[in-house]
Parts: structure tokens; sequence; C-alpha cells
């Protein structure tokens, strides 16, 4: 009897502790939506994967454009991105509730400039590291909430969206 007990919970405690797991191990989600920033408004398009049970590794698409006037010239830039991140989810840690994900991390980008030709300023394209601090609020289990602010590189500011559950 008392192994059936000890088996019990168990079963309670590991079914608990994955419950408040925002994505569990193998599982993904897609975010989209749009952000702020000093050069324009991105949209962007990404995908986390959970390879641990506080860890997800994602990458993510994002474009932005915005115009600028230098002298008796008017510019339109473009800025396309592509990023790869690392987040650390705090959910079992701090015993948060499983329709809330609260998470920190590091990212790691190439982003491509495009400026017309006749442009004399310095927009080059470049390598950017940075970090990120978010937050998700589920509806339910395939719908949610996110918000995240970063800094360190191209990618920085703050974007807001949706997230997917697959």
């Amino acid at each position: 009897m008392k192994r059936i007990l000890s088996i019990l919970f168990f079963m309670i405690v590991v079914s608990a502790v994955n419950a408040q797991n925002p994505l569990p191990k193998g599982k993904s989600q897609l975010n989209v939506g749009v952000g702020l920033s000093g050069w324009g408004v991105p949209i962007y398009l990404g995908i986390d994967h959970g390879i641990s049970t506080d860890l997800t590794i994602g990458g993510e698409l994002s474009y932005r454009s915005y115009n600028e006037n230098w002298g008796n010239n008017k510019y339109r830039h473009g800025i396309t991105g592509i990023s790869g991140n690392l987040n650390y989810h705090f959910n079992r840690v701090l015993n948060i509730p499983k329709d809330l994900d609260l998470y920190a991390g590091a990212n790691i980008g190439f982003y491509v400039w495009s400026s017309p030709d006749s442009y004399g300023g310095d927009n080059t394209s470049g390598l950017g590291l940075g970090g990120q601090v978010g937050g998700r609020y589920y509806f339910n289990n395939k719908l949610g909430l996110n918000l995240e602010v970063g800094g360190g590189n191209a990618f920085s500011g703050g974007k807001f969206g949706l997230t997917i559950r697959l």
C-alpha cells in the first residue's frame, strides 16, 4: 500500500511540474507580431522549440522599413533580420501558473540594411548579439499573447504579438 501511495504521489508531482512548463520538451510554438524600434515598425515571425524542462531554442525572421530625411533628400531604408535565441523559462523555479510564461535569454542574428545607392550614410549589415526578457499569457492550450523587450543589437526594442502552440 505504501508503495502504491508513493507511486501515486510521484505521478501527481511529475504532472504538476510538467503542467507548469510553458513549452514541453519536443514541442514548438509559432510567434507572430509587430515591434517597436528607432528604425521603423518591424514585423516578425518566429518559432520556439522546447529542448528541456526550462529551455527553449528558437529562430526569428523580421523586416522593417523607414524613411529618413538627410539634407534635402528623403531616403527609404529596409532592414531584414534573421536571428536565433535561447531562453530560460522561470515557470517551474518560481511556481508560476501554466497560463503564464516568463523568460529571459540571449540572441544572435544577422541583419541586412538596404538603402538607395545615392544614400551616403552609414547603414551597414552585420552580426548582432543581444538579450531579451519576455512573457506570454495563454488564453487556452493553443493561443496566447506575447510581449518582449530586448537590447544590444538591430533587433532591439519591444515586440508584441500572438503565440500559437503547434
